[in-house]
């Protein structure tokens, strides 16, 4: 297990046996450093939720990402995942509940759910699909497509939060360097070094919001009328409702998430260190969609393995599951205390967003590292850098633009990540691979 760890550059394994409170404190940093409540504000706004309907559905996501975190770490891909609301589907599910009502918004996301389950028990097809449409040149291109997609949004969360640019440049800034002098103090100290990675990002958070109280930008008042305690239940918004077409639109989007939760996978394997068996990944499957599932009973969102903690995996060094597990049942807590969820939504955006742009790089290193070992040909050099134009494209294309467009093209285009990823799939199934690999190929499998 040792020898594992340090080849794969952890200061905590997989599967090592920690302290429980040394659990919880490695867990909390990965729940800190979440922009876990971002998707669902941005979906409750573009429904029109008042204040406490929109409370509630952050809640209920927090409940819904550490039941699936929980699920995927503990039975699913058994790998250090945690789950999250993912960005993909907020066009397809805010244009479902404004035309068709929230209860057929819900009734949209069981379907998708439960065939993502199937798939992997017992029609075992999951593996099959990702081995012959993802192999790791997809896989690859696909994690780097994310850190850069996601990059944007980091620095966009710091220019347009609230008070002056240059005070919350300043403290994205300063939080970001403390992540990056604990990283380094890691890499060159012994005992002290291994300290401050371990806890880097709970160092860069803690710094941070100091900074930002000097300036006056640190609000936790809020916490204060939140109430302790709001236990969830079973479809919220009354019983489901399944429209064809809503249901035919949420399955594409579920592909769309799959494809990016298997790039996450692909950064996790990678940073870990472990490999993704034909089992680990129809394991997988069923986690992603009992997760998604039970985010819908409670009236969540989909989730998804997050590419920033995966990330973070990388730039702390604890690839342990039993940390993730505890930050499942932290988030799971977020969702049954609603002063505990009101104060990791008071920490300044600024603070979180500076330290998402150094995950967000960590994330891109990655996927370099999962396509090194690749011949980089011209067609090869096409399937890599074409998705990555398009991500950028779709990244920068003005809002404005989709306007009048049908409504299937606007969920695909409101989504770099899905637009780069599609792109990249598709382009390694169409362009035709030289003789020289087609030969190799067929010598290896003589071999």
């Amino acid at each position: 297990m040792e020898q594992h760890r340090e080849s794969a550059g952890l200061v905590v394994g997989v599967d090592e046996k920690i302290s429980i409170s040394k659990a919880f404190l490695l867990g909390m940093q990965h729940v800190l450093a979440m922009d876990l409540y971002i998707a669902p504000i941005i979906i409750a706004g573009l429904l029109t939720m008042d204040a406490s309907s929109t409370s509630f559905f952050i809640q209920m996501c927090f409940l819904a990402t550490g039941i699936g975190t929980l699920i995927q770490t503990g039975f699913g891909l058994r790998l250090p995942v945690v789950q999250g609301p993912s960005y993909v589907p907020i066009g397809a599910l805010a244009a479902i509940g404004s035309k068709l009502g929230l209860n057929a918004m819900i009734g949209s996301l069981i379907p998708g759910a439960l065939l993502m389950a199937l798939m992997g028990y017992p029609l075992k097809w999951f593996a099959k699909a990702v081995r012959k449409f993802i192999p790791p040149l997809v896989g690859g291109t696909v994690i780097i497509i994310v850190g850069i997609a996601l990059m944007p949004i980091g620095m966009g969360n710091i220019y347009h939060a609230p008070g002056d640019i240059w005070t919350n440049v300043f403290i994205a800034a300063v939080s970001a360097g403390v992540l990056v002098t604990c990283m380094l103090l890691g890499k060159r100290a012994k005992v002290a070094g291994t300290f401050f990675r371990l806890v880097s990002v709970l160092i860069a958070i803690t710094v941070g919001t100091f900074t930002a109280a000097f300036f006056g930008t640190v609000d936790f008042s809020p916490v204060g009328q939140a109430s302790w305690l709001s236990l969830p239940k079973f479809f919220p918004y009354g019983a489901p409702v399944f429209d064809l077409s809503a249901v035919l639109t949420m399955l594409f989007v579920y592909l769309i998430i799959m494809i990016e939760t298997t790039g996450t996978w692909f950064v996790v394997s990678t940073v870990t260190d472990s490999e993704l068996t034909e089992k680990r990944l129809n394991r997988a499957a069923v986690g992603e969609g009992l997760g998604c599932f039970i985010g819908a009973l409670f009236g969540g969102t989909p989730t998804t393995g997050y590419s920033s903690n995966a990330g973070l995996i990388a730039v702390t060094g604890v690839g342990s599951r039993m940390a993730i597990m505890a930050g499942g049942v932290i988030l799971v807590a977020l969702g049954l205390v609603p002063k505990l969820s009101t104060a990791i939504t008071c920490i300044p955006e600024p603070v979180i967003n500076g330290i998402f742009g150094i995950v967000c790089v960590a994330i891109v290193a990655n996927g370099i590292k999962v396509i090194q070992h690749i011949s980089i040909d011209d067609r090869n050099m096409m399937v890599i850098g074409l998705p990555i134009l398009c991500t950028i494209a779709v990244t920068v294309l003005p809002k404005e633009a989709l306007n009048g467009v049908p409504d299937f093209v606007n969920y695909i285009l409101s989504s770099g990540i899905t637009v780069g990823a599609l792109a990249t799939v598709i382009l390694n199934l169409i362009i035709p691979e030289g003789k020289e690999k087609k030969q190799a190929a067929a010598n290896q499998q003589v071999a």
